[in-house]
C-alpha cells in the first residue's frame, strides 16, 4: 500500500507578520550576488521542510520579514524599529534587506506577530529555532520563554501557555553576537574580516518554525549499523512518557517523497525502553556509498500503552553504511573502510559562505547544486569546515552520495604550530564549557545523517585543548563513527585519523597500523576572475596564483598525478582547499558567486575518479 507522504506548511495566512516597513523590502546592494538570488523573497524565503529525518505534516514556517532593530547591548527591549529583516538570512547578509554589521557592543533584535490555528488547541505547540548566532533571549507577549547559547545548534522551546487564546501574539527575538571578540566557537567570521577570515553571520541564520505535538510524542530518533550488515538499530526518545510504551516501524525501499513511501520490505516493533533491530530483506540490500547511496524509508509510530491509540507518527529515513579503519595487507597499513572495503577518499574543503547570504543559502537549491558540483567534478567527499550546515545539507549529501567529515566550529585562541605532540592550550571554565556544550549539541544533532563519517573536533591548533579528553567525550556520544583528533599541525596520537596539512602539496603522514593517513588540507590554487570577485583590485590571494584555467587545471592534474603513489602506499583520504572563492581567497573549484568553474571539469572528473578507483585493488 502506497502512503501518501504530504509535508508542507498548512493554514497560510493564519501566521501573519505585521510590518509597517514590508512593502519597502528588497535585498541590500551587495558586492557580489549568486544566481539564485532573484529567487529570493519574502513569501520564498527556504520554505521547505527543514528537519528531514524527523517528518510531521503539521508545521508552520516563520520564515519572512520580521521587523528588526540594532540598539546599545545594554538597552532594554525597543519601544520602536528600524526596518525589515527577512529571515533567516544573517543582518550582515544582502539578502536579509539590511546588510549592517552589529558587533559585539550591540544587540540586534527580531519582532512579528504569530497567531496559531484553533486546531492547535489541544496540542503543545514547539517553537524551533534551528540555527541563531549566538546568545537568543525569547519572548513571547513580553514574557521571556528561554535563552539559548551556541550559534550552530537547533533549540526549542515548549510555547503553548504563551500562545494560547485564538489572538496575534508578539514574538521577540533579542541577538547578542560577540563573534572574534568572544571565545565562543565561530568558525571563520571575523569583525574585521581579511584574508582567511570572513564577514560576521549574526542573529537568525537558519529556519524558524513552530510545530503542534500531542504531549507525548517522539522528540528524537537514532539509528546505528546493526549487527549484521543489512540490519541498522532503531532508539527513539519520546518525551513525557509515563514508561516504556510500544514503538512500530515499518520500512519501505526507498526514501519518502510527494510520492509516497514506496514499496513496504519489512517492520518490526518493539518498546521505547529498547533499541530495536530494523533487518533490510537480502533481496532489497544496497549498501550506502558515494556510487550507491541508498536510502530506505521508515514510519515510527508511538502508541499508547494498551495499543489502542497512535500517540505520534513520523517519517524518516536510513541506510546501510559501515565505517571503521582496520590494517590491510602484507605492510598491515591502517585504511579508511567503507562497507568492509578499503575507500579512498577526496574532496573540497567546504566552507559554506555565500556572497549575497554569508552563512545562509540562497535557497535549497543554491544548497543542493554545490553538491552536484562537487560530484561531477569526481569527488566523493567533502569536508565541512569549522562551520554545521542546515539539516537539508546533510540530507542533499545522503541524497547525492558525499561522504562528510564533520568539523567542530572552531574558536578561542590558537595553539602555536609546533612539532611537538604536546601544543595546547588552557581554556578557561566558562570556554571549556561552551565547547563541550556546543560539540555535544553538534554531535545529537547531526549523528543521524549517514553521509557523517567522522568529527573533526579542532583543525590548525584553533582552540586546541585536551586534545585526549576531547576525543574520549566524542566516543562516549558516538562510537559508530571516526575520529580525527586535530586536522593539520598538532597531532597527538588518539583518535582514528592521523591528518597532516601541505600546501600546494601533497603530503601524507606515516603510515601505521592503528590510524589511517589523511591529507587535511592541500593545493589551495588561486585563479581571479574578473567580473565574479568580492573585491577588486590586487586583494585577492590563493595559495599559489595562476592566470588562466588552463594553467589552474593542468595545476591540479600534476597534484593528482602525485597523491596516486601515496593512495597506493598509504593515504586514505584527501581534502582539496576548496569548493569556491570566499571574499578575498579566489582558491575556488568556482567562483564565489558559483556562476564559473574555474577548472576543465571532464578532467577533473577523471582524475579524481582515477584516484578513487585505485582503493578498489586495496586488500
Amino acid at each position: 500500500m502506497m502512503h501518501r507522504l504530504v509535508v508542507s506548511s498548512i493554514c497560510v495566512g493564519s501566521l501573519l507578520v505585521t510590518s509597517v516597513f514590508a512593502a519597502d523590502w528588497k535585498p541590500a546592494a551587495g558586492p557580489l550576488m549568486t544566481r539564485w538570488a532573484k529567487d529570493v523573497t519574502p513569501a520564498t524565503a527556504h520554505r521547505e521542510y527543514p528537519r528531514p529525518q524527523l517528518v510531521r505534516t503539521e508545521w508552520e514556517n516563520l520564515n519572512g520579514l520580521w521587523d528588526y532593530a540594532i540598539k546599545p547591548r545594554g538597552d532594554e527591549r525597543p519601544a520602536a524599529y528600524e526596518g525589515s529583516i527577512l529571515v533567516p538570512f544573517p543582518v550582515e547578509s544582502a539578502l536579509s534587506g539590511v546588510m549592517r554589521r552589529v558587533g559585539p557592543d550591540n544587540r540586534l533584535w527580531y519582532r512579528r506577530t504569530v497567531t496559531v490555528p484553533k486546531s492547535w488547541m489541544t496540542k503543545r505547540v514547539l517553537l524551533h529555532f534551528d540555527a541563531v548566532d549566538w546568545e537568543a533571549t525569547v519572548w513571547l507577549d513580553g514574557k521571556q520563554v528561554g535563552v539559548h547559547r551556541g550559534g550552530y545548534s537547533p533549540f526549542t522551546f515548549d510555547v503553548t501557555e504563551q500562545l494560547a487564546g485564538d489572538r496575534p501574539h508578539e514574538l521577540v527575538v533579542g541577538v547578542w553576537d560577540p563573534s572574534d571578540a568572544g571565545t565562543q566557537p565561530r568558525g571563520k567570521q571575523q569583525n574585521k574580516p581579511q584574508g582567511i577570515w570572513y564577514t560576521p553571520s549574526s542573529g537568525i541564520w537558519q529556519t524558524v518554525w513552530l510545530e503542534p505535538v500531542v504531549k507525548t510524542h517522539l522528540q528524537d530518533l537514532a539509528f546505528q549499523p546493526g549487527g549484521a550488515p543489512n540490519t541498522v538499530l532503531l532508539t527513539v526518545n519520546p518525551t513525557d512518557a509515563p514508561g516504556e510504551l510500544p514503538v512500530e516501524v515499518e520500512i519501505f525501499d526507498r526514501i519518502a517523497d510527494s510520492n509516497g513511501n514506496g514499496a513496504k520490505i519489512g517492520s518490526n516493533s518493539g518498546t521505547s525502553a529498547i533499541p530495536m533491530v530494523l533487518t533490510v530483506p537480502s533481496d532489497s540490500t544496497t549498501y550506502w556509498t558515494p556510487d550507491t547511496p541508498q536510502l530506505y524509508g521508515a514510519t515510527i509510530k508511538l502508541l499508547s500503552a494498551d495499543r489502542k491509540q497512535v500517540l505520534d507518527e513520523v517519517q524518516s529515513y536510513f541506510a546501510l553504511r559501515m565505517i571503521d579503519v582496520l590494517p590491510s595487507g602484507n605492510d598491515q597499513i591502517a585504511r579508511i573502510r567503507l562497507n568492509n572495503r578499503p575507500v579512498f577518499l577526496i574532496g573540497p574543503l567546504d566552507q559554506g559562505f555565500w556572497p549575497d547570504g554569508l552563512y545562509t543559502a540562497p535557497t535549497d537549491e543554491a544548497l543542493r547544486s554545490d553538491l552536484e558540483t562537487t560530484k561531477r567534478l569526481g569527488f566523493n567527499m567533502v569536508r565541512k569546515h569549522v562551520k554545521v550546515e542546515p539539516a537539508r545539507w546533510y540530507y542533499w549529501c545522503d541524497r547525492l552520495g558525499l561522504v562528510v567529515f564533520q568539523d567542530m566550529p572552531s574558536g578561542d585562541r590558537s595553539a602555536p604550530e609546533t612539532s611537538s605532540t604536546k601544543a595546547e592550550i588552557t581554556r578557561s571554565p566558562e570556554s571549556t564549557q561552551q565547547y563541550e556544550t556546543e560539540l555535544l549539541e553538534l554531535i545529537a544533532s547531526r549523528r543521524q545523517f549517514p553521509c557523517i563519517i567522522g568529527w573533526v573536533p579542532f583543525n590548525e591548533g584553533w582552540g586546541q585543548f585536551d586534545t585526549a579528553g576531547v576525543v574520549r567525550t566524542i566516543r562516549d556520544h558516538d562510537t559508530r563513527r571516526l575520529v580525527t583528533p586535530a586536522s593539520g599541525w598538532n597531532d597527538f596520537p588518539v583518535g582514528n585519523i592521523h591528518d597532516i596539512h601541505s600546501y600546494p602539496g601533497p603530503a601524507a603522514p606515516k603510515g601505521d597500523a592503528s590510524r589511517a593517513a589523511m591529507l587535511g588540507e592541500f593545493g589551495g590554487l588561486g585563479l581571479p576572475i574578473p567580473d565574479h570577485l568580492w573585491v577588486t583590485g590586487n586583494k585577492n590571494w590563493g595559495y599559489r596564483k595562476y592566470k588562466t584555467r588552463d594553467e589552474l587545471t593542468a595545476a591540479y592534474l600534476d597534484l593528482t598525478t602525485k597523491l596516486a603513489p601515496l593512495v597506493q602506499s598509504r593515504l586514505s583520504a584527501a581534502v582539496y582547499t576548496q569548493t569556491t572563492d570566499v571574499e578575498t581567497e579566489v582558491n575556488g573549484l568556482m567562483t564565489y558567486d558559483r556562476a564559473v568553474i574555474k577548472m576543465d571539469p571532464d578532467k577533473l572528473y577523471q582524475a579524481n575518479r582515477g584516484l578513487i578507483e585505485l582503493s578498489n585493488g586495496l586488500p
